[in-house]
């Protein structure tokens, strides 16, 4: 059984930083995909960052236009775990913020941001952000 847990969020101001960590765990699984997304309350789940990694590196990384250029999505194959690098962080990135994988995944923006894509998921960490 593949399991998720994430963990790293936290209180900060804007223009802060934050790392989300993403333990992955389980049975054979595709560590060549994965993805973060963030809900709000009264708010569809956003995908926010996916990535696509090659098995001998190289691969593929898409943003959502509203993180484009301040979070990074990147993984550690030794220890299982994919991380979400959070820069210039604003109020409006606040939300709980969770992992995916997939067995299989398209390297694709469309594929890769679109929450109905993914069939695993973490329980989520908390993110807040003040001004």
């Amino acid at each position: 059984q593949v399991q998720l847990v994430e963990s790293g969020g936290g209180s900060v101001q804007a223009g802060g930083s934050l790392r989300l960590s993403c333990a992955v765990s389980g049975i054979t699984y595709n560590r060549n995909c994965l993805g973060w997304f963030r809900q709000t309350p009264g708010k569809a789940r956003e995908g926010i960052a996916g990535g696509f990694f090659g098995f001998f590196g190289g691969g593929s990384t898409h943003y959502s236009a509203s993180v484009r250029g301040r979070f990074t999505i990147s993984q550690d194959n030794d220890k299982n775990t994919v991380y979400l690098q959070m820069d210039s962080l604003k109020p409006e990135d606040t939300g709980m913020y969770y992992c995916a994988t997939e067995e299989r995944c398209v390297s694709s923006p469309s594929w890769l941001l679109r929450p109905a894509s993914w069939g695993y998921w973490g329980q989520g960490t908390q993110v807040t952000v003040s001004s």
